[in-house]
This record gives C-alpha cells, structure tokens and sequence, in this order.
C-alpha cells in the first residue's frame, strides 16, 4: 500500500509537507520519499524506512529542503518520488495503485526506444512507468488520463511541476484523495485527518478520475469526476487511521457500527462470554462497538509494546513479519486466566498471526477464545491495490480449507457458494478454520452487515476480496 501528502503554499510548504507525509506511517513501511520546488528548483530526498521511522530517517531533510511546492508519500514498494525531464519540462511524480499489466506495458513502451532502471528485485519502479506513459501524450493532463486508461488495476498519481501540483484520483475511486485549505495555501491528502493539526480545514474530497491543479491560490478543476465509484471497503475495515474518513464516513464510526451489527447477529451474552477484546490496534474499535451492543464487558487482556517497535520496523520476510507482530502483544494474565474471551480482529489473511495469538491466550490461562473476524472471509487477492504481500491466493486460509475440501482448480461457481454465509459450503469452511487455527467458536461478519456498517450504496464500494465480484 502507500500514502501521500502534497502542499501548495504562499510561503514555505516543507514544514507541512514533512509532518503531513509523516502522518500516512500506517500506510506503508519500506520507504519514504519527498520533493519540492521552489526559487532554487526541484529538491528531493528518498530514505528506506525499514529499521527507522519516516521524521528520524528525514530530520536532516526538513532542515535543508526549501520550497511553497511539495509532495510527499510513503511506500511499501517502489522508490518514489521521481524527478522526471521530458518534453512537459521537468516534474515530481508519486502514485498509489496496483498496475497488473506492468510487464505488457513496460515491453510495448521499450520496443519505442525508452528504458527503464530496473530494480535490485528484477522489477520496474511502477511510477517511473507511469512517467513514460504520462510522457507519450501531448500534454500532462492527456498523460495522465492516458496512463489511467492504459493501466489495468488502479493509480492516483500526484504529479509537482514548477506551475502547481496535479492530482489526480484513480479512474474508480478505489483510494481516496481529500484536499484541505488554510489562509496560505493548500494542501492534498490520502489520509484526511493528516493536515488537520497543520491547521487546513476540509475543502473537497476529489471524484473518481477527477483531475486537479493545486496552487497556493486555488483549485483549478481539469477533468471532471466520474458518476460511478468503487472505493475500496477495507479502508474502513482495517487500513484506514481511526481518526481518518472517506465519502464523508468516519472509519472509527463505521468499526463501532460494525461491531454492534456483529453482536445484534451472534447474540452472545454474559451468560456465554466474560469479556469482549479486540486484537491491538485495528480490532479494537470493532470490539468496543460490539461491547456497547451486547453489554458484555470490553477488556484489553494484551497489550501492544510501541515504544520500541514502531509498525515501519517489520521485515519483509513473512515469517519474522509473523514473528514481530507476535513479540509486540505483552498479556496481561489477570485478564487472561479462566476467561471466556470474545477476540475480534479486523480480519483473517494467512490466519498465522490469530493462531498464535490465541495459543498464547490459551497459555495464559483463558478458558475459551471465540473469534469473530470483523469482515467476511477473505477468499479472492486484491486485484487494484497492493495491500498484501501474498504472491498466491493459496496463502489465503480461506482458499487452502476449500482447496482440501474440493481440490485445486475450483469452479468459480463453487467459490461463489463458498461466500455465501447461508451455504453448507461455507458453514464447512468456516468449521476447517475453525478446527485448524485452534478456536474455541468461529463467526465472521457478513458482507451486508458489513456494507451497512459503512452506510454507502454497494455499487459504490469495492467488495471484490470478499465475493469476487468487480
């Protein structure tokens, strides 16, 4: 995944900048990056955030970096931003989305005479293809609408030039891009809530496709929106900041609903359960909400340790990731001991992580652990942004109990039936999982009850990890 943040201002913009960039930390924990413009050019700096966060590793930076231009992001891929000479002048680019025609585009685009800097993984850096794309058209605002056309999956690209910041939101509205303003100037962001302390107030969020200019005088509209939207769902559910919002719904809010339509479904009382828990930190707002429905008192049986392990500090090796992750939750045994705990985390991927977790519950004394993941089961990998590291769907815990129940190659019609809550299929399913990862009950939340906590019309959301539709 990835976020970023951009200011426009009538004075210097890189304390805004460093700060607003700094705030999308949850977001992404590879590397990190920033670029302004201003009376002495384009300046940029680029720093891997893997062992340090984002304000240690650019102190120095925010210090010698100048400019009323900038842009910022950070990224769990590629190096960004890039400083790109072409015949539109020389600009800054940073984009977020998944482009999976990559390897096609970049071999039409070669075969033109360009090359591309591939990276030590054997890649292409995906902004820098977006570049070349954007770089074929006669003008920026052509490239732009050009490389979203071409490119299969999703990209929001924020685009500096000496004459302002173009911003540009992914053709379906999958991430979001909200635009805040102050008596100086302008600010855009992923993450809305990252410039209200910088003193920026709300101003628009942009459409689908919608394309802007943004300088310290205003907001110049240069591709207006499009009516149909598929912002992705997870946002909410785990990605999104608690205090963040998109389409004009707080993600805090919408866990707490979620949470109460979990508890009004499963009906679990005081009679069948001591306390409720969330897994630390994106379960914990489900949790409270499923609390405050069913009466059942909320607790916090572990804690995460943050001082010294911050979220950017997570190796890319899945088995240490797994590992980190597990090391951060501290029990807390008398919460713990001859209890019967609810835990809901926001989902269940690979489900190794909530295996563990509960075997140490277990070994802290808990009597029981009943499970209830905050979203359906996660059966289809994300086609339009790369919110996992998984390189197959067979690493979903899902995929691989109906792949030991039906085999390889499923039917898609299968998989359909599978989704649905209703079917023997997924009562089945749910009862692998269950048995496998060592809970005591095991309930996920429902699409519908999970699209009502939101409160947007389904055709405006997408739901594709969850029932494959797109």
């Amino acid at each position: 995944m990835g976020g970023f943040f951009a200011t426009a201002n009538k004075g210097d913009c890189v304390f805004d900048l460093f700060f607003g960039t700094d705030y999308h930390s949850h977001l992404g924990t590879r590397r990190a990056g920033m670029s302004t413009y201003g009376d002495d050019g384009f300046n940029r700096s680029i720093h891997n955030i893997e062992n340090s966060p984002f304000r240690t590793k650019f102190e120095s930076d925010f210090h010698e970096m100048k400019g009323n231009l900038g842009i910022g992001c950070i990224s769990d891929y590629d190096p960004q931003p890039l400083l790109v000479r072409s015949h539109h002048g020389t600009y800054a680019i940073t984009t977020v989305g998944k482009i999976n025609n990559l390897e096609k585009l970049a071999d039409e685009i070669i075969k033109d005479g360009t090359h591309f800097q591939e990276l030590s993984s054997g890649t292409i850096n995906s902004t820098e293809l977006v570049a070349s794309l954007i770089n074929q058209q006669d003008n920026i605002i052509e490239g732009i609408q050009y490389a979203q056309e071409k490119i299969e999956g999703s990209m929001t690209i924020l685009l500096l030039t000496p004459k302002g910041i173009y911003c540009a939101r992914d053709r379906m509205g999958r991430t979001p891009v909200t635009i805040g303003v102050k008596s100086d100037g302008y600010c855009a962001s992923f993450e809305k809530f990252a410039y209200l302390n910088l003193g920026y107030r709300d101003f628009k969020e942009l459409g689908p496709g919608e394309i802007i200019i943004m300088t310290p005088d205003g907001i110049k509209t240069l591709a207006a929106p499009a009516k149909k939207m598929k912002i992705c769902t997870f946002l909410w559910v785990y990605y999104g900041y608690p205090s963040s919002g998109y389409e004009g719904v707080s993600v805090e809010q919408m866990r707490y609903n979620c949470g109460a339509l979990m508890a009004k479904r499963d009906g679990m009382t005081k009679n069948d359960i001591d306390d409720v828990a969330g897994v630390p930190d994106s379960g914990t707002a489900h949790a409270v909400g499923y609390a405050n429905e069913s009466g059942v008192p909320f607790s916090r049986p572990f804690i995460k340790y943050t001082p010294t392990w911050p979220r950017s500090f997570m190796p890319t090796i899945q088995s240490r990731r797994d590992m980190i992750a597990h090391m951060k939750l501290i029990p807390v045994h008398e919460l713990i001991n001859g209890k019967r705990l609810l835990l809901i985390d926001d989902s269940i991927v690979r489900g190794t992580q909530l295996r563990e977790t509960t075997e140490f519950l277990y070994l802290s004394g808990a009597r029981e652990v009943h499970v209830r993941p905050a979203c359906p089961p996660i059966m289809f990998g994300c086609k339009y942004l790369n919110f996992s590291r998984s390189t197959s769907e067979m690493e979903l815990i899902a995929r691989r109990i109906i792949t030991e129940e039906e085999g390889e190659n499923v039917e898609r019609s299968i998989l359909t039936d599978y989704c649905d809550p209703d079917s023997d299929r997924y009562r089945n399913m749910l009862e692998g999982i269950r048995k496998q990862l060592g809970f005591t009950s095991l309930s996920y939340n429902r699409l519908d009850d999970m699209l009502d906590a939101v409160g947007i019309p389904k055709e405006n959301l997408c739901t594709y990890c969850w029932d494959g539709q797109e």
